[in-house]
């Protein structure tokens, strides 16, 4: 069984109060009917469910009704009869109600599908194993999914490559675990002769392999304050170079990649038109998403590997507000690299099966990257 921990990095609002049992029970029933309608669910919906559980009458449903509105977790849209549930109601039942959560069998099946059974048999590369894993998750959950891979910044260097061209730029090719071929254009100041970018190529593959070029440029910026060091040509060169590759805010921050933006365009819950145009503004900037997705997943949350589920209001970006991001991160083998994997949709979500599809598809990536660097 494949067990997942949803956390919030909202602590000091989860200190909502605790409805008792039967607020619970009631709670859950709204969010499940809610969610296959999509429309205000009232007291006599929940009679008709529950007939049959004594102390659940009509009217003691519309006072635990209340008593939910009343905590926050409900409210009721312009004059409806019925409630829909409130971020603070999601956030409650993310929390406390949906137990030890497993992925079905059926999920399974369509991951395994869309991965190959035998992982050994896949050959594609890492860019395009990551494109699929946004088009998996898009495809299962009706809803957009995004990876955004490790940044080069904090990628390992297996190697790295300066080619010259004209007009003092400078071709960098660097290749990542598991392989990732990240090219790069850097237009410099000053010239280098093709002898001085092959030595000072040859110097880093053979000294800093295995380290990420952020800790690589570190390193060579302490050896030139050793006075032996201050003057040495091979190192200023080092430093330049590996400076310039690194210096803009999408090498910190990775690749990113979305499918299933038109998914959210049949949500009746995009209905106001000039949110649902911020929104889809914000998915296409991706460095403005890349920016929202390392927000969600802090550093201990990368640590220990746990799903973040951040509801409506939760989210900073305010096109975001009415919407769910589920996030997970993944590791790419044994680097500090660390990538990022979510959901993107409405708060009527189906949030147990989501959660637990972005935990086991971050596992399964993990995986299938190892496997990648075990075959080179």
């Amino acid at each position: 069984m494949h067990q997942i921990n949803p956390k919030s990095d909202r602590e000091g609002e989860r200190n909502i109060g605790f409805p008792d049992s039967r607020g619970q029970i009631i709670l859950t029933a709204i969010i499940n009917e809610h969610f296959v309608t999509g429309e205000p669910v009232g007291s006599k919906v929940l009679a008709e469910r529950f007939a049959n559980l004594s102390g659940l009458s009509s009217a003691t449903i519309r006072n635990v009704m209340g008593e939910l509105e009343e905590r926050g977790m409900l409210e009721q849209p312009h004059t409806s009869a019925g409630r829909v549930p409130t971020d603070k109601g999601y956030r409650f039942y993310v929390d406390n109600l949906l137990g030890v959560l497993s992925i079905s069998n059926d999920d399974l099946h369509r991951i395994g599908s869309e991965y190959g059974l035998n992982p050994l048999d896949i050959s594609d590369t890492p860019d395009r194993l990551m494109e699929r894993t946004s088009h998996l998750l898009s495809a299962l959950s009706n809803n957009v999914g995004i990876v955004v891979s490790p940044s080069l910044a904090s990628d390992r260097l297996q190697h790295i490559e300066f080619v010259n061209l004209s007009d003092n730029r400078i071709l960098v090719v660097v290749v990542s675990a598991p392989n990732i071929v990240h090219n790069k254009i850097i237009r410099l100041n000053v010239t280098f002769s093709k002898e001085e970018l092959e030595r000072t190529a040859n110097y880093l593959n053979a000294e800093f392999a295995g380290k990420s070029l952020a800790e690589i440029r570190a390193e060579i910026m302490a050896l030139m304050h050793e006075e032996k060091a201050l003057f040495d040509k091979l190192l200023q060169t080092a430093v330049i170079l590996c400076s310039e590759s690194i210096d803009s805010e999408e090498d910190r921050l990775g690749e990113v990649f979305v499918n299933g933006t038109s998914n959210i365009l049949t949500k009746s819950d995009f209905a106001d038109l000039e949110r649902l145009r911020e929104l889809l503004r914000t998915i296409g900037e991706k460095s403005r998403l890349m920016q929202i997705l390392a927000e969600c997943i802090g550093a201990e949350t990368a640590a220990n590997g746990d799903v973040q589920v951040m509801i409506g209001t939760e989210n900073r970006t305010p096109s975001f507000q009415n919407c769910t991001l589920i996030s997970a991160p993944y590791r790419i083998g044994n680097s500090s690299a660390v990538g990022t994997l979510s959901v993107l949709g409405p708060t009527r979500m189906e949030y147990a099966r989501m959660i637990s599809i972005v935990s086991y598809v971050a596992r399964t990536l993990e995986k299938m990257m190892s496997v990648d660097i075990s075959k080179n």
